[in-house]
């Protein structure tokens, strides 16, 4: 038996840029992102199941229609795919506040209704944060699966399909105690930060729970084995709904910024970025496309 339901989205709702991001970064055996659609198993209630995301069928994508395997568990699966896929922001007020940059003032004009991707748990994606650690994203994403493989729990069968979500992802007491460094033949520094994380969440429990602000949420992460400020910021942003976060060492951000006269330093964005507040988060989103575009188009010219 299960359970379907719609979310409402604030519009303009840009499905097909929080798509691509989430199917970029999917977590092999975890997640699944086909033909528009988003898929991944979850555990609610302490049952194992898996849940489906569409846009619905308007012109206009005005809500996300989700089927769930777990009739009885809408209300909380609800509250995290709202968090999941940044529902409630109201990207007229983030848009105008942004375009008094005129460099943001394009890329909102743009993309309207960019959005910042959440997660639907805090644990899982700051391991996808520390996994992607000096890495691309595709080397990351490969490393999640191995770790999801080697440690995560399977589905029952009849939840398995041939989609490839076959597990759950390890819980934090699971990889506490895990070899991760030998079973992924990665650096032993951040299989230590996952273990340092997940051992720190069996303690506090509440570490990654959203509302304690930015600064405070950021000095807790780096007080942990491993996480600096960009992995820091980009949990923050990400997990804990923090809008204002801001990865400024981030690579593709700097990049964006290089209007031909070179990149800013990370201290330079920092400066600039003041002036972007309280929604820094959503600027660095409108870069990180506005980078993955200029990149495309430099490949393109090459392979011609």
């Amino acid at each position: 038996m299960s359970d379907a339901f719609a979310i409402a989205v604030r519009t303009p709702y840009d499905w097909p840029a929080i798509h691509a991001f989430l199917a970029g970064r999917a977590i092999p055996g975890i997640e699944a992102a086909p033909e528009g659609r988003y898929l991944r198993s979850v555990v609610l209630d302490d049952r194992p199941g898996r849940l489906a995301v569409e846009p619905d069928a308007g012109a206009a994508c005005t809500a996300l229609t989700v089927t769930l395997s777990l009739a009885g568990s809408t209300a909380e699966a609800a509250a995290r795919l709202r968090r999941l896929f940044d529902a409630e922001a109201d990207p007229v007020v983030i848009g105008a506040h942004l375009s008094r940059d005129a460099l943001l003032a394009e890329l909102v004009a743009a993309r309207p209704g960019l959005r910042v991707p959440g997660a639907w748990d805090g644990f899982e994606m700051a391991v996808r944060a520390i996994l992607g650690q000096q890495v691309s994203v595709s080397a990351a994403t490969r490393l999640a699966g191995r770790l999801v493989a080697a440690f995560g729990t399977q589905l029952p069968p009849h939840l398995a399909g041939p989609d490839g979500i076959t597990h759950l992802f390890p819980a934090p007491e699971r990889l506490a105690e895990a070899d991760i460094a030998s079973a992924l033949g990665m650096p032993g520094a951040r299989a230590g930060a996952i273990r340092s994380l997940a051992q720190a969440l069996c303690d506090t429990p509440d570490l990654l729970d959203p509302g304690r602000g930015l600064a405070e949420a950021v000095a807790r992460l780096k007080a942990l084995k491993g996480i600096g400020e960009w992995t820091a910021q980009y949990i923050a942003m990400r997990a804990l709904r923090e809008a204002d976060a801001m990865p400024a060492g981030d690579i593709g951000l700097l990049r964006a910024l290089d209007r031909g006269d070179g990149r800013p330093t990370p201290g330079g964005l920092l400066a600039r970025s003041a002036a972007w507040s309280p929604w820094r988060a959503y600027a660095a989103l409108h870069l990180w496309a506005h980078d993955s575009d200029r990149q495309a188009a430099i490949a393109g010219q090459g392979a011609g």
